[in-house]
């Protein structure tokens, strides 16, 4: 009976507001633009939520924060996630790191949430170079000075009221968000002393005291304040939970986003310090003003003009969110509270304040400025489209910009112009006198914008080169907006130089006479164009040819030529490179331009120098083998293995269906093969039929959902461990046990040594088995320090007449990261049975 009151008491929570919804629906659509823009007038509470990796964000309580109560809210994110996984591409380590930085902006566009990163550059100190158990590991490949003077930068610049990470600090966590937890907490208090990091202060930052900082609950027993955020919001038509799931959907790199159902949901806080007092109250805001009213009664009493005006600031600023959805009302109301903020900032400046107060209303005055000037723009229903003549820009290119603005609102406008912000040595023509606007009315600009000689290359973590400022005037108040264009604008080299392979292997056991490499060259230049390519090659190769011309007719053309190495006989193992450069217009240009183009996100760039990464080592391989790989997506090491000379083909859907597999010596399958592939979770009797008649099945590491069944995906019984965190070998230097030396996967081809395990990056393997049946042999023993080892990095069972092969260890980054070792343990494990 309890257990149905419970029930009974959440469903009552939810419905509550049904009515409300129905409401709103029954006499218009709500208009959620204007109402995002009115909502933040509502408080003047500021939150940031940190993290280590786009997609840490708490997003169903940021929805509940920034779009239920109006909050100014943030993430914070310590790296760009370049050693995460991708689940829509190949892209990787930086270009991985690219997409997963705009998924989270895009994630939090739906949040109302703000994203911002430590990390600043490609491959930035605070990288994500793999799963960490530990925080100390992290912070010392991050750097904790330069970690902690970012984000005490971060914290002394947003001002925030109360920062919450994301995650607690217990060794059940990724030592990444330990760490972001670590520096988050001693930060509470060094982001208020002057002593820490003064140099920032001499910059003209001002030192600042976090109100609170809060922690996850370990559970609702050991909460000091729950808050239920599972509220059906007619505006969005959906719970805050369900929002945030939303939000999560943009980050499809990393699967995330599900659907989940309206229902009550709690957040369980735990208050680990307070610079405030909150009078015994465990509510989340306790003893932090939470609108210009409870700030105007923090003032002193002799300052009773000053309390009553912020009370009446307040007073107008709820009628503005009192007039949704009516645009005219709230654009008048808006313009007038704008006014009123601009005075009330001078006011507040002369006061004879607390230095401490009085810095704390600025920052909160110049922040309403900004959001009143947002709702206004959207009130105004002004549309402002920026049209660029083309969206890449090479150095020197003169170009056009088109700006149309139109009212398309009931108010006469006045004193509207618009302006491209571009940077510092750009020129723009002369910006065109304001006009006014009449309902209904169009203005029609251009402007004319110079890319000067010297202009830095597209980065895509910097601002836009173009973005548009708008302005106009109503009632004698002045707003002003700048906008973010819709597309990328990219300043790019005249041509981009493509190679392929872009990474290769010379055998020193069987020296390669002739290595192909094919180079591709984009034209980015407006118009003809004319290159030279050539290869610049380590002494004693030798390439032809020497050099091929090529000419363009037009931008974006891409044309492809091909040359042909020869390495010297007698090469030394180790590391080289073949780097590629492109003559045109009188200049020299080195770089491969990698274009990063999703629905989600959009199109971005990642410029890299142009080079064949290679390395020479001894590799010996069954020349008559027949490899069979059913490519996931997810890696390229069926590609990297072609490139050394073995016989590989790519198994098609109809391959898995009706295909011959008994002509492969051995059927490869790619990383997390079974989440990509349905075909092979449909076909996979077809390939346990091809172990049982003789064949050689080797798969490569799964995740526990990646349609894998413990029972029946493997010919015997296997079980990936979970959660991630317990089954891995996060340090890829652990020492290595070979439990069964004699067996021919250590023998043949390659006599396996301990040199073989060395060099690895990034990690040894993750999601080891934690369970599985007799028939497996175990081969492998190695584990983090301090920890327990696993035996089942290589797993291996008969089946039939064949054989089965199960490993987690990631081959996949050694192969393509040009480790040796990798490439001849992987060599080894696919030779299986080849030399009887």
């Amino acid at each position: 009976m309890k257990k149905y009151f419970s029930w009974l008491l959440s469903f009552l929570l939810i419905v509550s507001l049904w009515p409300i919804a129905s409401q709103a629906t029954d006499t218009q659509e709500p208009d959620v633009d204007l109402w995002n823009a009115v909502k933040p007038l509502e408080t003047t509470v500021t939150f940031v939520n940190t993290g280590a990796h786009p997609d840490d964000e708490r997003s169903d309580f940021l929805a509940y924060l920034s779009r239920g109560l109006g909050v100014k809210t943030s993430s914070l994110i310590a790296n760009r996630g370049e050693g995460g996984q991708n689940e829509i591409g190949s892209e990787l380590d930086n270009g991985l790191g690219i997409i997963r930085s705009r998924e989270m902006i895009e994630a939090a566009k739906i949040t109302g949430v703000k994203a911002y990163h430590l990390s600043e550059t490609t491959s930035d100190a605070i990288y994500d170079f793999g799963f960490s158990k530990t925080p100390d590991e992290t912070l010392e490949n991050w750097g904790q000075d330069l970690t902690y003077e970012r984000l005490i930068r971060f914290i002394r610049t947003y001002q925030p009221d109360i920062v919450m990470p994301s995650f607690r600090n217990v060794d059940t966590q990724h030592g990444h968000h330990r760490a972001m937890e670590i520096l988050s907490e001693k930060a509470f208090k060094d982001a208020a002393n002057p002593a820490i990091f003064p140099e920032q202060l001499k910059e003209g930052l001002s030192v600042w005291q976090v109100k609170k900082l809060y922690l996850p609950a370990e559970s609702k027993d050991t909460a000091t304040t729950s808050i239920e955020i599972g509220k059906y919001d007619p505006i969005y038509k959906m719970t805050y939970p369900q929002l945030g799931e939303e939000s999560r959907y943009m980050h499809k790199s990393q699967g995330m986003g599900s659907d989940i159902p309206a229902e009550p949901r709690q957040v369980h806080l735990e208050l680990l310090e307070s610079a405030v007092n909150t009078n015994g109250s465990s509510d989340l805001f306790a003893g932090i003003p939470y609108n210009f009213k409870e700030w105007a009664q923090k003032l002193p009493k002799q300052e009773k003009d000053l309390q009553v005006h912020f009370t009446k600031l307040q007073e107008s600023l709820n009628s503005i969110i009192s007039a949704y959805p009516n645009n005219d009302q709230v654009f008048e109301k808006t313009q007038k509270a704008l006014k009123d903020v601009r005075q009330l900032q001078e006011k507040t400046d002369k006061a004879k304040l607390d230095p401490q107060v009085k810095s704390d209303l600025l920052h909160k005055l110049s922040l309403k400025e900004e959001q009143l000037q947002t709702a206004s723009v959207e009130a105004s229903e002004l549309s402002v489209e920026t049209s660029p003549e083309t969206t890449i820009l090479t150095k020197g290119q003169k170009t056009t910009v088109k700006v149309s603005i139109q009212n398309n609102g009931k108010k006469k406008i006045k004193k509207v112009a618009a302006e491209l912000v571009v940077p510092k040595n750009w020129k723009v023509s002369k910006t065109k006198s304001p006009k006014d606007l009449d309902p209904g009315k169009k203005v029609e600009l251009q402007y004319e914008v110079q890319v000067p000689k010297d202009a830095e290359y597209y980065h895509a973590y910097l601002d836009s080169v173009i973005r548009t400022k708008v302005q106009y005037e109503f009632n004698g108040t002045q707003t002003s907006q700048i906008n973010e264009l819709k597309e990328t604008i990219a300043v790019l080299p005249d041509v981009g130089i493509t190679l392929s392979p872009e990474d290769i292997v010379v055998n020193s056991a069987d020296v390669q006479e002739e290595i192909p490499v094919k180079v591709k060259v984009k034209n980015y230049f407006d118009g003809k164009n004319t290159s030279s390519v050539s290869l610049i090659v380590p002494e004693g190769w030798k390439v032809s040819p020497s050099k091929e011309e090529v000419a363009f007719t037009a931008q974006l053309e891409e044309k492809e030529v091909a040359f042909k190495l020869t390495p010297p006989s007698d090469i030394q193992d180790g590391s080289f490179a073949i780097r590629a450069e492109a003559t045109a217009n009188g200049q020299t240009f080195d770089s491969t331009v990698q274009e990063i183009s999703y629905d989600h996100i959009g199109t971005f760039y990642y410029m890299y120098p142009a080079q064949v990464n290679g390395v020479a080592f001894e590799l010996l391989k069954n020349d008559q083998l027949k490899i069979g790989y059913i490519d996931s997506g997810f890696d390229k090491v069926a590609d990297y293995l072609a490139n050394t000379g073995f016989n590989i083909t790519k198994l098609t859907e109809e391959d898995l269906a009706t295909g011959d597999l008994s002509q492969y010596d051995t059927i490869v399958t790619g990383i997390r093969a079974y989440l990509s592939r349905e075909d092979l979770v449909k076909n996979n009797d077809r390939l346990h039929k091809y172990v049982e008649n003789g064949g050689h099945l080797v798969v490569q590491y799964h995740k526990p959902n990646d349609g894998w069944d413990a029972e029946k995906t493997a010919p015997y019984p296997l079980t990936i461990g979970n959660p991630s965190i317990k089954w891995r070998v996060t340090d890829e230097n652990a020492k290595v046990t070979v439990l069964n030396p004699e067996s021919s996967l250590f023998t043949y081809p390659n006599k396996i040594t301990d040199s073989d395990w060395a060099n690895w990056v990034q990690e040894r393997g993750l999601y080891y088995p934690m369970k599985w049946d007799s028939s497996y042999e175990t081969f492998v023993r190695m584990g983090d320090p301090n920890e327990d080892p696993f035996d089942g990095g290589i797993l291996m069972a008969k089946h039939g007449k064949g054989t089965y092969l199960y490993t987690n260890l990631v081959f996949y980054r050694q192969i393509q990261g040009q480790v040796p070792g990798g490439y001849r343990i992987f060599t080894n494990l696919i030779s299986y049975g080849a030399n009887q």
